[in-house]
């Protein structure tokens, strides 16, 4: 492994650095997620969104707590091989991924980049015994789920607001949820913030651990860990993704302002749900399967579901794909510090 004080601790606080980078290309990568309906339905102006998501992104950690940290810190990979190397080369092939499938507007999850990354740097170093399987297990039972909760949710709601509302006028039913897809905007960024924030900071807390800057008998995030960390997805999200925010906004389906509120309401409840539960989630699974369950309501045709197959593609190979970027990269960090 790593030998020498001096370079081990400079080699943490550049993977320090590399997490928070990782947290701005996660708030650009995944603006989409909460700007995507609420620009799609021309409700806001795209840079009054922008600026919107980029406060609640900011807020959210602050509301929901750390059990996600918490989980993502000590609960996907085991203690001792929880070092500063592999969770390096964790964040670079998540970096690596999150920025390839901004590149090609698609809308992956930066959360499941980041788990590939830890477990494949992990797996080179120690095998399976590396690996806390259950936790793992976890992150891939709500993979499948969380999309599918989004859409259901989505769906039942619209279905319910068509219902009551079927004899009210068009105009006067765009004026009310263009006033009120405002508020599941800003619900829904503040617990993406809550949700792929937390992520960060567990990954730094577990750094600072490793690095032997803090105390390894509890797993406890510092007060500036949760500021820094809020702040760089905040900023990322400001700058924002364009090229995903015209597919989720525009390509999957054509959204009026009550199915982009009932999308974000869907999507929000589900990332609350996580994050009390410290479960990490794929906020951007959460928002795609609700926009598909408030498209579905009209037609199933309604719903550009080529679009949605290269979506689910793009989930399908996210671990795997970041996993073995982070593979070769610990070859090489260790190759170097050896």
């Amino acid at each position: 492994m790593l030998e020498g004080a001096n370079e081990y601790s400079i080699l943490t606080f550049v993977a320090i650095g590399t997490a928070l980078f990782f947290d701005f290309v996660n708030g650009f990568h995944d603006s989409a997620n909460a700007l995507a309906t609420v620009v799609g339905t021309r409700v806001l102006k795209p840079l009054h969104a922008v600026a919107i998501a980029a406060f609640a992104n900011f807020v959210g950690p602050f509301l929901f707590g750390t059990a996600i940290a918490t989980t993502v810190g000590n609960g996907i990979i085991e203690p001792e091989f929880s070092t500063v190397d592999i969770i390096l080369a964790g964040l670079i092939g998540a970096i690596i991924w999150d920025l390839v499938t901004w590149y090609f507007g698609l809308p992956s999850s930066s959360s499941h980049a980041l788990i590939g990354g830890l477990v494949g740097s992990a797996l080179i170093v120690g095998g399976w015994d590396a690996i806390i399987v259950p936790g793992v297990e976890k992150v891939l039972i709500f993979m499948i789920l969380s999309p599918l909760a989004g859409f259901v949710i989505a769906f039942v709601l619209a279905m319910i607001i068509v219902y009551f509302l079927k004899d009210s006028k068009p105009l006067f039913i765009n004026r009310v949820f263009g006033k009120l897809q405002i508020v599941s905007s800003t619900f829904f960024s503040l617990t993406h913030g809550a949700n792929d924030g937390q992520k960060t900071m567990g990954v730094i807390t577990a750094l600072l651990i490793a690095g032997g800057f803090m105390n390894s008998d509890e797993f406890v995030v510092p007060t500036w860990v949760i500021i820094s960390a809020a702040a760089a997805i905040s900023a990322g999200t400001f700058l924002g993704g364009w090229r995903i925010v015209k597919t989720m906004a525009f390509r999957i389906t054509e959204l009026k302002p009550y199915q982009g509120f009932c999308a974000e309401t869907g999507g929000g409840v589900i990332l609350t749900a996580m994050a009390g539960l410290g479960i990490p989630v794929s906020t951007t699974q959460a928002i795609s399967g609700a926009i598909m369950g408030v498209g579905s309501t009209r037609r199933l045709s309604a719903v550009r579901w080529g679009i949605g197959k290269r979506i689910v593609y793009a989930w399908l190979i996210t671990i795997p794909a970041s996993a073995a970027i982070a593979s070769i990269m610990i070859i090489i960090i260790q190759g170097i510090f050896s």
